[in-house]
Formats: C-alpha cells, sequence, structure tokens
C-alpha cells in the first residue's frame, strides 16, 4: 500500500493490461510534477513493455520544452472503474510526426491503482473554505449557498443552512452543485442527486451527501483534479506539517475573483432581536427537513424552542414582535408559524394566562402549519386553486398529527384547539370537522384571528396583501365566520398600525412602526428609503415627538411577505 489510498501493481502483466485501458482516446491526462495544475490532454499512442511509452502531446506542445528538460510527471487514467497513475515519469525525446508531436518516455516500472474510488473521499480541513451552490434547476431556479466538506469522483458532501430544508425536500429531481474555490475557480456539476442529510441543531445545519449522476471522463478528470488539490492542501494544515509546502494554487486567494460564497455569507438581521429570533425560524427549518425525511416531530426540541420564544417575549415584546418583519430570507411557511406563535402569544396576555398554558400555545402555533411542508410545494403557488386543489390543500392539518405522537407534554386541549382547529369557522364552513358556533371555545376563536390577520397580510400567488385596517373591516363585517370581540381586542392590542408596520408620514418620509404609545399611537419609527423588509441599512431611529418631527401617519405601505 502506498500513501492517498493506493495500491502499487507492480507485476509485468498487470501493468501492461492497465496501459492497454490508457491507450483508447481521452483514456489518459499528464500530470506535471510539482507545478500544481489541472491534468493535461496527452494521447498514449504505443507502448513497447518494459522499454518505453510514446505519447502525443499535440494538444499541449507549449509544455513541450519543460518536459524535454527533464521535468518528471505522471500519466493519469482510468481502467476498469479503477482509477490508475503511474509512477514518476521523465521525457527521452520529441519529433514531429506528420504534424503531431510524438515523444517518448520512460516505461512505468509500477503503477498505483486506487481499489475503491467511490469511498476515497477528500476531506476539508479547518482553515480551508471552498464554497457551494445548491441550485434545483426544474423549480424557478432557487439556490442556496453552502460549503463544500469533502469530495470524491462520485458525489459530496455539503453543509448548508438550516434554510435549505425547503430546496431538500423537494423529492429526487437532480440539483446543480457549483463548486466555488478560493482562487476564483468555479465548477458545475449539473446532475447531483440527494443522497442522506441530517440536521444539526447545535451548529444550526445541514448535512447532505449528493451523488454525482451521468459523470463523463472530462468530469472525473476535473474532479479528480480538484480532489487532489484538496488534498495537497490539507496536507498543509496537518498538525506539525512542514511549512515549505507549497499551497494548492486553487486555494490561493485572487483579487479579482468573486465575493465569497458559502453558508457564512448569510444575510445579516436588521435588529439584535431578529438575529436571535432566527433561532426559532432555524428550528422549524430543520423540523420540516425532518419532516420530509419520513420524521416526527421533536418534543425536546419543540419544548426548547417555545421556552426561547416565551423568553424573548419577557425580554422586550415590542423588539420581538417587530422581529418577525425581519425574518425575510426564510420560507414564507416559516415566516408564518413564527408570527402567529408571537402574536397570539402577546395578544392573549390580555387574560393573563399562566406561564405553562403559554408555552403550550406558543409550541401548537409554531407548528399548526407545518402539514402543508408535506404536500407538494406547487399547491401552494397555484394562481387559480380549484375546488380539487383546495381541498387537498385543507389535508395539511390531518397530514401532520401522526407525526407529533412523541410531544407528551404538550397539552392536548392546547393543541387541539390551536393546532387542529385554528381553521374551523364559527359558521361551519371551516375545516378540517367543519365545527362552529359553542363548539369553538375562546382559544380557537382567538388563534383563528391571529391567523388570518396575519396570513393576509402577506401576498399569496392568488392575491396581493392586504393593509392591517382591510383585514378588520373584512373581518368585522363576518361576524358570522370571525368572534367579532376577539377582532376587537386584536386591534386594540396592535393598533391602527401595529409595530412591524411600513408607513408614510405627512412629509413623505418613510419608517418602520417600532413601538406605540398607550393609546396606540406611533411612538418610534426607524426611517428607511425603500420599499422592501427591514434590513441593517435602515435609518435613524425617531421615538417620542414622531408627529411633530415627521407629520402624521396617512398610510400603511404594503410590503410583500
Amino acid at each position: 500500500m502506498v500513501e492517498d489510498g493506493y495500491d502499487r501493481v507492480e507485476s509485468p502483466m498487470e501493468v501492461e493490461a492497465l496501459l492497454e485501458a490508457l491507450m483508447a482516446p481521452g483514456g489518459a491526462s499528464l500530470q506535471v510534477e510539482d507545478a500544481g495544475g489541472e491534468p493535461l490532454p496527452v494521447l498514449v499512442k504505443d507502448h513497447r513493455p518494459g522499454e518505453e511509452l510514446q505519447l502525443d502531446i499535440s494538444a499541449i506542445r507549449e509544455i513541450a520544452g519543460t518536459l524535454q528538460r527533464g521535468q518528471p510527471f505522471r500519466l493519469l487514467g482510468r481502467s476498469h472503474g479503477k482509477l490508475v497513475r503511474t509512477s514518476t515519469l521523465t521525457m527521452q525525446s520529441c519529433q514531429d510526426d506528420e504534424g503531431r508531436l510524438v515523444c517518448r518516455s520512460d516505461y512505468p516500472r509500477s503503477l498505483e491503482v486506487l481499489q475503491r474510488r467511490e469511498t476515497f473521499r477528500a476531506q476539508l480541513r479547518l482553515g480551508m473554505e471552498v464554497g457551494a451552490i445548491l441550485r434545483n434547476t426544474e423549480a424557478g431556479g432557487r439556490s442556496i449557498q453552502g460549503d463544500l466538506k469533502d469530495l470524491s469522483l462520485e458525489g459530496c458532501r455539503l453543509e448548508l443552512p438550516l434554510s435549505a430544508s425547503g430546496l431538500l425536500g423537494e423529492g429526487a429531481v437532480p440539483q446543480e452543485v457549483e463548486l466555488c474555490f478560493p482562487d476564483g475557480t468555479r465548477y458545475v456539476i449539473s446532475r447531483a442527486s440527494l443522497r442522506h442529510r441530517n440536521a444539526d441543531m447545535v451548529r444550526r445545519v445541514v448535512q447532505a451527501g449528493f451523488r454525482f449522476e451521468q459523470a463523463g471522463a472530462e468530469q472525473e478528470r476535473k474532479l479528480w483534479y480538484f480532489v487532489r488539490a484538496i488534498e495537497q492542501e490539507a496536507a498543509r494544515h496537518v498538525e506539525g506539517a512542514d511549512a515549505s509546502r507549497q499551497p494548492s494554487p486553487l486555494f490561493l486567494a485572487s483579487v479579482t475573483a468573486s465575493p465569497t460564497i458559502g453558508r457564512r455569507n448569510m444575510c445579516r438581521y436588521a435588529t439584535p432581536m431578529a438575529k436571535r429570533l432566527s433561532r426559532v425560524a432555524d428550528y422549524l427549518d430543520a423540523q420540516i427537513l425532518e419532516l420530509h425525511q419520513g420524521g416526527e416531530v421533536s418534543s425536546v426540541q419543540l419544548s426548547r424552542h417555545a421556552d426561547l420564544l416565551l423568553l424573548l417575549h419577557e425580554e422586550d415584546r415590542e423588539a420581538l414582535l417587530f422581529a418577525t418583519h425581519c425574518l425575510h430570507e426564510e420560507t414564507r411557511l416559516v415566516r408564518h408559524c413564527v408570527s402567529v406563535a408571537v402574536h397570539l402569544l402577546d395578544l392573549l396576555q390580555e387574560v393573563s394566562p399562566p406561564h405553562e398554558l403559554c408555552k403550550a400555545v406558543v409550541a401548537s402555533a409554531m407548528l399548526h402549519d407545518l402539514g402543508k411542508a408535506l404536500l407538494p410545494a406547487d399547491l401552494w403557488e397555484l394562481a387559480a386553486p380549484s375546488t380539487d386543489d383546495k381541498q387537498r390543500m385543507r389535508e395539511h392539518v390531518d397530514i401532520l398529527q401522526p407525526r407529533m405522537r412523541h410531544c407528551h407534554w404538550l397539552a392536548s386541549a392546547v393543541h387541539t384547539s390551536v393546532v387542529q382547529r385554528i381553521n374551523e369557522r364559527l359558521d361551519g364552513n371551516g375545516y378540517p370537522q367543519g365545527l362552529g358556533g359553542e363548539t369553538l371555545g375562546e382559544l380557537e376563536r382567538a388563534a383563528a384571528v391571529v391567523d388570518v390577520v396575519d396570513a393576509m397580510r402577506r401576498d399569496r400567488a392568488d392575491r396581493p396583501a392586504w393593509r392591517l385596517q382591510e383585514v378588520i373591516s373584512h373581518l368585522l363585517t363576518h361576524p358570522d365566520a370571525f368572534d367579532a370581540r376577539w377582532v376587537r381586542r386584536y386591534f386594540q392590542r396592535f393598533g391602527r398600525y401595529p409595530i412591524g408596520s411600513l408607513v408614510r408620514f405627512s412629509s413623505d418620509t418613510l419608517g418602520w412602526v417600532q413601538g406605540l404609545d398607550d393609546s396606540g399611537a406611533v411612538a418610534r419609527v426607524q426611517l428607511t428609503d425603500t420599499i422592501g423588509p427591514p434590513t441593517e441599512e435602515m435609518g435613524k431611529v425617531i421615538q417620542g415627538d414622531v408627529s411633530q418631527r415627521l407629520g402624521e401617519v396617512v398610510e400603511e405601505v404594503v410590503v410583500n411577505g
């Protein structure tokens, strides 16, 4: 056995047989030793066992001088599904032969064969960063950035943010993986199929393994170059490594290289509270991924993140309410579930519920729509869903229930009210059971209002987002479906222009509402010049005498979300 997992072949008959395979067109490439470049195309034209090889290097004439001066090189190739490389060789002579440049080299005394190339993976060590972009080319070109963790000719392992769960959950559709090296080199593997995935809640990432499909000789040649470059660079990062060892060219950052690609190149949050709330969103992303894989709702993780949300609310309710509008990089489903949980919790403070009830309500609200992730994604993008489509959509409630059987700590009455009955209506026209009237208790009635308000204030494929006043007016004109008492309580609690609203003042200034006074008037805003989700780029904060400085609020500006 030699280094790098190769076996040495010294039998003259075996060496000859393996070299025969390298003589096929495209069967071999030439790697100049210590040059660090890519393998170059070469044709093994003939061989005399034990004496010499004849190589056609017409395609790489520019390196003929280097080789004739004695620069060592290797031949690389495949034989019977195995990777093969020669021992180091030197060129003896070169001459033109009817327009071709044919050279003679040593005959290799041995070959090195990687017996199980599918298990041979080059792993990136700490300090090595190769970005990766995962794209679903058949789903509107959606993409997400991550980090390459290991690479072989057969596949790779990526580390992705938890928000990749939606992209990973789109079935067995082959996806595209683009590798992005520090020197600016990029390479696209056009067909990569997901083989396994695992959510790491501690580090808030998803480890996803992919297998490359339809790999031709050119792709294998490129991938093998990358594998060797990673090995070379990894050797420099080993404890006690030779400091004089040359770095791989791929890992030398170029001043003209593109901006860093990778999982760490994530969005920055508009506020510190938004960054903390993102942990709840990350949990929901991971939970969605687990459901896609046939798993169940994690009782422990649900409990921990419900506690976290309660803690954030106790610390600063206004900052938390605003933070629900700052998670614009998350999926619509995750944003909706987080927002309903926060707003339902805050609305119930009107009746001073006990802590354990609050926790059960928050946990149930966080989960209430996750069953939607188990239905086809395109179902939720229909601009004009049919009656059958709408009926299919309603299955999300029942489809989630079998996945919650281990959440024993979650009060069954609260779970029933918030998860199973949040879509019921007083007139009996809701779902999934068509309950109505006195069958629906106070929690069901309150949850229904919070859920519908949040949903209607977000754009959807079949309609644009509504302003809050339009939503409230709509609900009050349908007292047969929604409890008017809870609608009014919602309006009183959150105000005419609630925290998280983008408003325009009479001075034509735009600002994000971040606080209200005791009368419900805007008391704190952060200025902005753009109509879009809150970001770090917002302007200064105005508080206290807002109307005196900016004028009266004239309208809520709808921001799609």
